[in-house]
């Protein structure tokens, strides 16, 4: 079936946009001090030969996407090349119809083989499924801001049968014996329709972070922003954090959450959450944590809202059974949350809840969110660092997700001269304050960025 609504790509174009970081950020066993953020063009075409662009971005964030003994340098070029291989996939692949159906093809089709050719021409250490995901999440962003700016309408209007040709029984399987059945339903039937315009915004405290003046190196930027986290929390009026930890030092991470939260709690601080980052290998180093601080600081653990991602992120690979963490814990799967089916696989294991983030395509995301909410996991939507456009998808899948607490946005914190020229047009969502994030000057189709206002010129 096919719809008159129906699209199809006829130009993309790439840019790529380096971002040195304030402050180094620490994933996993690698500390990040800069950043090339991917931001994509794409021009579709309906079958009356009307035209609109959409815009889409994201950081190519090489050490979340790609854990690996090779340079940052080396895999970002990688990556940057395989964005550049993918501008010409999505326009060659001829694909039409609803941006989900598009997107989920693509990811099915076409993204593969692109992956394979890409890592076949390279050799050495294959950039991973994850890493080939981020980079076409830009692709899918604009293809979703296109439809709706063709349609002239908000994207989030578009997520129904009047646009959709394939329910949600055509995308996602419910688990067998639910009694779910997705037949007739669509996107829009799990979304919040009646948005908020300001969520609470979580803080993310980084595992090389100065927590206290002991902490200072002398090599801390001296500029506008904090350094200490006190300081942070009472400019921004912060009241969740999120703690980086390196699962595989439990003494460090048990401190570090115990320093975090006394810091925290004493300037207003209400909610915590723990993220390992996929570096712990058996459930009860994270138990034992969890455990020490239940007996010693009951109130830091009542106040820790759940922990995220601590096992590896290759789920298929590590079917560990997390229940007895879960049974401490609200457990959020992150990086292994590569789609619905990874999702089902994390249930099973025992996984309560997921992590939902745009860098693994909005088509993803809201079928992730889809298969969750209906067999009854929580929700969060995560940061991946997002900065200028990249960081307007990210809050408006927030805003629609109905997640338990708002929403991560940490770019202010390690590069907030990044955004300056969108934050002149949105200055409430480049700019935590009272503990939240403003979203009331998002307006127009698509994702309402209002790019055209924003002084920003792209090479």
């Amino acid at each position: 079936m096919s719809k008159p609504t129906d699209i199809q790509v006829s130009a993309a174009e790439v840019h790529f946009l380096p971002v040195t970081m304030r402050v180094p950020l620490k994933f996993g066993p690698e500390t990040v001090t800069n950043v090339v953020c991917l931001r994509v063009k794409v021009t579709v075409r309906d079958d009356k030969g009307r035209e609109a662009i959409g815009w889409g971005e994201t950081p190519l964030s090489v050490s979340w996407v790609w854990p690996s003994t090779l340079s940052v340098a080396v895999r970002t070029e990688r990556m940057k090349s395989f964005s550049e291989l993918l501008a010409k996939k999505i326009v060659g692949s001829a694909l039409r119809g609803h941006p989900m159906e598009i997107g989920q093809d693509f990811i099915h089709g076409e993204l593969a083989s692109a992956t394979q050719e890409a890592n076949a021409a390279a050799g050495g250490d294959p950039m991973p499924y994850l890493g080939s995901l981020v980079a076409f999440s830009a692709f899918d962003i604009a293809i979703h801001d296109a439809f709706g700016r063709l349609h002239e309408r908000d994207i989030y209007t578009c997520y129904n049968a009047d646009f959709m040709s394939r329910d949600l029984a055509a995308f996602i399987t419910p688990e067998e014996g639910s009694g779910l059945d997705f037949r007739g339903r669509y996107p829009q039937d799990f979304l919040v329709m009646d948005a908020p315009k300001q969520l609470p915004v979580w803080h993310l405290v980084g595992g090389v972070d100065a927590l206290e003046a002991s902490d200072l190196t002398g090599s801390e930027p001296k500029d506008a922003h904090p350094v200490l986290l006190a300081d942070w929390i009472q400019r921004d009026g912060l009241k969740c954090l999120k703690v980086k930890l390196r699962g595989t030092d439990a003494p460090w991470d048990y401190e570090r959450m115990v320093r975090v939260g006394r810091i925290g709690f004493a300037n207003g601080v209400r909610w915590l959450s723990a993220d390992f980052n996929c570096t712990v290998k058996e459930p009860a180093y994270v138990n034992a944590i969890m455990d020490n601080l239940l007996r010693d600081e009951p109130d830091i653990y009542a106040r820790t809202l759940y922990v995220e991602q601590p096992f590896p992120y290759d789920l298929e690979a590590n079917q560990i059974d997390v229940r007895s963490v879960s049974a401490r814990k609200p457990l959020f799967l992150d990086e292994s949350a590569h789609d619905w089916e990874f999702v089902r696989l994390g249930r099973r294991l025992g996984w309560s809840g997921v992590a939902l983030k745009t860098c693994k395509t909005q088509t993803g995301a809201l079928l992730s969110l889809c298969w969750a909410k209906a067999h009854g996991m929580p929700l969060m939507v995560q940061d991946l660092t997002n900065p200028m456009l990249a960081m307007i998808p990210h809050v408006r899948l927030a805003a629609h997700a109905g997640t338990i607490q708002g929403v991560e946005c940490n770019a202010m914190q390690f590069y907030p001269d990044a955004s300056i020229p969108e934050e002149a047009i949105h200055p409430g969502l480049y700019r935590r304050r009272e503990g939240i994030v403003d979203l009331s000057t998002l307006r127009g189709n698509g994702f309402g960025y209002r790019e055209d206002e924003v002084k920003r010129v792209l090479a």
